[in-house]
């Protein structure tokens, strides 16, 4: 056999230096994507839970720095968490710990025969304290802006802050769809109850809004579904209260399948230092 068939020993040497190298920058790097992925995993939590609390049982997602400042997120009627995914998302990634539960009824949640602001305010009260989550900041859409509202007017000083979007104080004339309010409850008189609650909840006053301490940023949308004269009326009854009005959006363009809402909520938290 002629040896000219076969490479030089140098030469498969050299190769098997290369190969042996080339393993180890293969390994190095897994292990360091391993470590990087564990490392996220013990200071990350994506989970889904349910707790009791005021008679009913939620369900709620955690979704964040495990040692990140807790932000409840609340939607909007008839919707459940999800309807909250980009805002939690950009929550997460700044560094805050969300809380995001399905309100009573809806969602993943049983339904129920009778629905009230005031109770879905109970409900997160309790939630804030069996789950230790001290005063968190609590932002609410729509009805989640309602039960903000309501729960720091009956529980004065669970929450750092309160942001919401879209929300209503009482249904009377504070937009198109609720003018003539009498014409529209007989108009609606047979609607499944979540619904039947807007027209005629929830019962708060500006005196209400008077009491409620903590920084408070209230936002409509240009065109919401909710006056901006009943926005402002929130806003400017809350000592530490400030408007927003949002040119050109409505009651969820800027929410719904966007990231505008993060961008006005996560630098607002950094402002009131949270």
């Amino acid at each position: 056999i002629s040896p000219s068939k076969y490479p030089p020993l140098n030469t498969i040497y050299t190769l098997s230096v290369i190969l042996s190298f080339m393993l180890y920058i293969a390994l190095a790097v897994i292990g360091t994507i391993v470590v990087i992925v564990v490392r996220k995993q013990a200071t990350t939590i994506n989970e889904l839970h349910t707790i009791d609390v005021n008679g009913v049982n939620l369900t709620y997602l955690i979704k964040g720095a495990k040692n990140g400042k807790p932000v409840l997120l609340l939607h909007g009627n008839g919707g459940h968490h999800g309807k909250l995914k980009i805002l939690t998302n950009q929550l997460a990634q700044a560094g805050y710990l969300v809380y995001a539960p399905d309100s009573r009824g809806q969602g993943a949640n049983a339904p129920l025969e009778e629905y009230h602001y005031i109770d879905m305010a109970e409900d997160m009260y309790q939630m804030i304290n069996l789950l230790h989550l001290g005063k968190p900041v609590v932002y609410g859409w729509s009805d989640g802006g309602i039960i903000a509202l309501q729960m720091e007017v009956i529980h004065p000083g669970t929450v750092s802050a309160i942001v919401t979007s879209g929300a209503n104080i009482f249904p009377e004339d504070c937009g198109d769809d609720f003018l003539n309010i009498d014409s529209v409850r007989e108009a609606h008189k047979d609607d499944p109850p979540l619904f039947k609650m807007m027209l005629y909840e929830p019962n708060m006053t500006a005196e209400d809004m008077q009491t409620i301490q903590c920084p408070s940023l209230i936002i409509s949308g240009e065109n919401d579904l909710i006056y901006e004269s009943h926005t402002r009326l929130i806003a400017e009854n809350i000592p530490n209260g400030e408007a927003m009005i949002l040119p050109g959006e409505d009651h969820g363009s800027y929410i719904r399948h966007s990231r505008k809402m993060g961008r006005i909520l996560i630098p607002y938290l950094k402002k009131i230092g949270y």
